[in-house]
């Protein structure tokens, strides 16, 4: 059960997993777990029982505005949310060209992040979680954000990690998780009902709408 003060999260129930697949889908019903998982896995929820090991770096792109302050510039927030996830400010001059030219913000940098629309804001968090680099990137619905230029970048870039990084998506795109994933997970009501490849998980999730 995780558990956050002043947070509420739906129960996981016995839930037991180890992923050493390059590309995880994680899907299910609203409601039945699936953002808790992936915030259970990124620390931000603690078990009850049990426990959570994670081997490699994790960048997590889960809540957009996380680590965000509106306040800040696009500039300045960059470097917040390298902090946050355990960079120098060293390591982030290094990625800050390819975070700012992905995210196709140079114009914008110095402005507010209060100034931004949410489609840029996603596009700077989104930019800032794939150029960080970690071994494992945790994203939940990404794919569902943006115009449509920038859904194909993303979609893009997907592609060009496949096989080379770990990554756990949660999402309701069947056509996601047939397109990229090599193992998908259904759950139900906090617990995992099916635990296969990407075409029998895509089809039952598929089934429980029939």
């Amino acid at each position: 059960v995780p558990a956050e003060a002043g947070a509420k999260a739906e129960i996981l129930d016995d839930i037991n997993l180890k992923i050493s697949e390059r590309f995880v889908a994680i899907t299910g019903p609203n409601g039945s777990g699936k953002s808790t998982l992936l915030k259970t896995l990124a620390k931000i929820y603690f078990p009850e029982k049990g426990s959570v090991e994670i081997n490699g770096t994790l960048v997590p792109f889960i809540e957009l505005g996380v680590g965000f302050n509106p306040e800040l510039s696009g500039r300045e927030n960059i470097y917040l949310n390298g902090a946050l996830l355990g960079f120098s400010n060293k390591e982030m001059d290094a990625m800050y060209d390819e975070i700012v030219d992905f995210a196709e913000l140079r114009d914008f940098m110095d402005q507010k992040l209060k100034n931004y629309s949410s489609g840029m804001q996603v596009r700077l968090a989104f930019s800032i979680a794939i150029r960080a680099k970690g071994d494992i990137l945790l994203l939940d619905e990404v794919l569902a954000v943006g115009d449509a230029a920038f859904q194909q970048k993303c979609a893009d870039y997907f592609a060009s990690i496949k096989g080379k990084q770990t990554v756990i998506l949660v999402t309701h795109s069947m056509e996601n998780v047939r397109k990229y994933c090599n193992r998908a997970i259904l759950i139900e009501q906090g617990k995992i009902t099916l635990d296969s490849t990407p075409e029998k998980v895509a089809q039952a999730y598929e089934n429980l709408w029939s």
